[in-house]
């Protein structure tokens, strides 16, 4: 997929609806294997337990990106290298962790697009808490299954549906 979230904000810089919702820049670090990804959301929230967001990641991605709301925990890690080569074998464009990420090397080297807001050698406990495909707030900013997520080198974006 081609695109530039620069040129999507351009095309959509002067539209009052609130169509276009870009996440705070600077927040979001990289770490997986691409830059640039994009794909219809799956959600999770879930707090410093990552038992739903194996289940996703080990189930078809179908080019979606998995966006989870770690409640910005940088307590325990909700991904890790073992489940970001899980989600690039099953066809996930990529994930936004809104929380922490670890091992660093295996993430770079997944064949997916992974942003989170940082890292921690700490794994989780699997205890099965974690609710699936629900609306998220984030930043302020409404998410919501379904809805489409724009990554690059440049920012984070969100709109109703794919751009054509």
């Amino acid at each position: 997929m081609d695109f530039s979230t620069c040129d999507i904000c351009d095309r959509f810089k002067s539209d009052a609806s609130g169509a276009l919702r870009v996440l705070p820049g600077g927040r979001y670090l990289s770490y997986g294997g691409r830059e640039r990804f994009a794909g219809p959301i799956r959600t999770v929230r879930c707090l410093d337990d990552n038992s739903a967001v194996k289940a996703a990641v080990e189930s078809p991605g179908e080019g979606r990106v998995l966006v989870v709301d770690g409640g910005a925990s940088m307590q325990r890690a909700l991904l890790g290298g073992n489940l970001a080569a899980a989600a690039a074998r099953n066809g996930w464009a990529g994930l936004l962790i809104h929380g922490c990420v670890r091992d660093r090397a295996e993430l770079r080297a997944a064949d997916v697009g992974i942003l989170a807001l940082g890292h921690v050698p700490l794994p989780t406990d699997r205890q099965g808490q974690g609710s699936v495909d629900v609306p998220l707030q984030l930043h302020g900013l409404l998410l919501r299954p379904g809805e489409w997520l724009y990554a690059d080198e440049d920012g984070c974006l969100i709109l109703p549906q794919r751009l054509d």
